[in-house]
């Protein structure tokens, strides 16, 4: 499976480095003999990889439970469909509380021991998931793969921001994050595969979704300790004049190369900062809906009218398009350098897929919608993702500040666990309802920050041409200093 995801990698990336340079920074390298382009596809090769397959694995592991309920597991376990809710939404609330104190301890220690280390954990969890006996520990297992999972992904965000300039960072966290639509598509696949080993061990077909699924992130935990790397200063695949380079490179454009204490004033100061609530909101009103289409994707699919093998298999397409329209928006955000108008659009199309699941009863058009709605949302939420790792400065307000993100965004995911109850099958009028209404929520409170963003960037360029000061987004000044961090007016947010 890696070398398959590292092939869909090198092949997306290829395609953005030469958008990903900008003048200022090529002009660095002629002086240098290293070539920049060359240099970022090296960073590409070597830690996107990893970080994608870990989140992949992630969101696997979380959202293959809605594939094993097809299975029987609701049976086998004797739980009601209220009850199998329950356990969705304590994986959330474990996910929410150990986010922000996930990403101190990053802070704190360093990406290769913690990454892993979260991941090993959590695909233990998983796998015994696959051999629980009833209710309560169907329920203590997710509630710790939550806990187990919450540092993963703000901390890849957070350890991204420390290698790659600020124009650079959001396709690499698009493409990290298109792992969660790739691992819908997989899981399908896997799901359907995997129940016809029932009976194997005495074992029905959904206790090894979950045996053998987990077994792979432990296995695939143990490589990630040699796979990933810290930082730039550190990193064995890099020479010196490359370490200078990209410490050059990036000292002018963030915050990156600062050696920058962890303090509790900084942790403060993310809490203080309204856009930093914002960013959390923008989440939030995408979360629910991310997060009920891949819980309960089967079983909307299922309640069209098919059987739960065709479930499987017909859940694999809308993530295959999901993953194709993350990747365009990715490119056309980067290269256009705007974030708000493409995450309005991203969810006015998803809007589009929820409004065919409403008023629909066909089930071939209704089917329809759920790809509309998983081609707007997954790009969407890319976007929303990365928006504060290149906003935020400094190092630890950032660090929080994705963490805040991505607890406050998680909320809206507690409240979706309980909308796709039984009793509102086969229609799901509810759950239809209130994804809907978080769509064009979010279209609302993106269209706020955005305005806020302009506000603040127009007060910053006042102050820099009385101050006679240069912006430092992608240009080459002199952030020596008192440097401000994202009140510094030399600092221009992205909009």
């Amino acid at each position: 499976m890696s070398t398959s995801v590292e092939k869909k990698d090198e092949s997306a990336v290829s395609g953005i480095n030469d958008a990903a340079t900008s003048p200022s920074s090529s002009s660095l390298s002629e002086g240098t003999g290293i070539n920049e382009k060359k240099l970022l596809r090296k960073l590409d090769y070597r830690l996107l990889p990893p970080l994608i397959l870990l989140y992949l694995l992630s969101f696997l592991d979380r959202s293959n439970v809605g594939n094993a309920r097809l299975e029987g597991m609701t049976d086998d376990i004797k739980m009601s469909g209220d009850q199998y809710l329950t356990g969705l939404t304590l994986y959330f609330i474990g996910y929410v509380l150990f986010e922000i104190p996930a990403n101190v301890v990053l802070k704190m220690t360093t990406p290769r021991i913690w990454l892993p280390t979260l991941t090993l954990i959590w695909g233990i969890v998983a796998t015994l998931l696959g051999i629980v006996q009833n209710y309560s520990g169907y329920l203590s297992s997710r509630f710790f793969l939550g806990v187990a999972e919450s540092g993963l992904f703000p901390g890849v965000v957070f350890y991204l921001s420390m290698w790659y300039k600020r124009n650079e960072q959001h396709y690499r966290v698009a493409l990290f994050f298109s792992a969660a639509s790739l691992a819908g598509a997989f899981g399908g696949i896997l799901a359907w595969g995997i129940a016809h080993m029932k009976g194997v061990g005495g074992y029905n077909g959904w206790r090894w979704i979950f045996i053998l699924e987990g077994l792979l992130t432990i296995i695939v935990s143990i490589v990630a300790y040699f796979w990933v790397y810290n930082y730039p200063d550190t990193a064995e695949f890099l020479t010196e004049e490359e370490r200078d380079f990209i410490q050059f490179r990036l000292k002018n454009d963030s915050d990156a190369t600062r050696d920058e204490a962890f303090t509790w004033s900084a942790v403060l100061d993310a809490f203080k900062d309204p856009k930093t609530w914002l960013y959390g909101l923008g989440f939030h009103t995408m979360s629910l809906p991310l997060y009920t289409l891949s819980l309960f994707l089967p079983t909307i699919i299922k309640e069209l009218g098919y059987s739960a093998a065709q479930a499987q298999l017909l859940s694999v397409p809308p993530y295959a398009v999901a993953f194709c329209t993350t990747i365009g928006v990715a490119i056309l955000s980067e290269r256009l350098r705007l974030r708000a108008p493409f995450i309005m659009g991203s969810s006015a199309l998803a809007c589009i897929g929820y409004i065919l699941l409403i008023s629909q009863h066909r089930p071939g058009v209704s089917y329809l919608g759920t790809i509309f709605a998983a081609a707007g949302i997954y790009p969407a939420v890319a976007i929303v993702l990365s928006w504060p790792a290149n906003n935020v400065s400094g190092q630890t307000k950032r660090c929080i500040a994705n963490a805040m993100q991505i607890s406050i965004g998680n909320l809206g995911a507690v409240i979706g666990t309980q909308l796709y109850r039984t009793e509102t099958s086969p229609r799901y009028f509810l759950g239809h309802g209130f994804a809907l209404g978080y769509l064009v929520a979010n279209i609302f409170v993106v269209g706020i920050l955005w305005k806020v963003l302009q506000r603040e960037n127009v007060e910053k360029e006042r102050v820099r041409e009385a101050q006679g000061l240069r912006p430092l987004m992608g240009d080459i000044g002199d952030a020596d200093g008192d440097f401000l961090g994202d009140k510094d007016p030399r600092w221009v947010f992205q909009t």
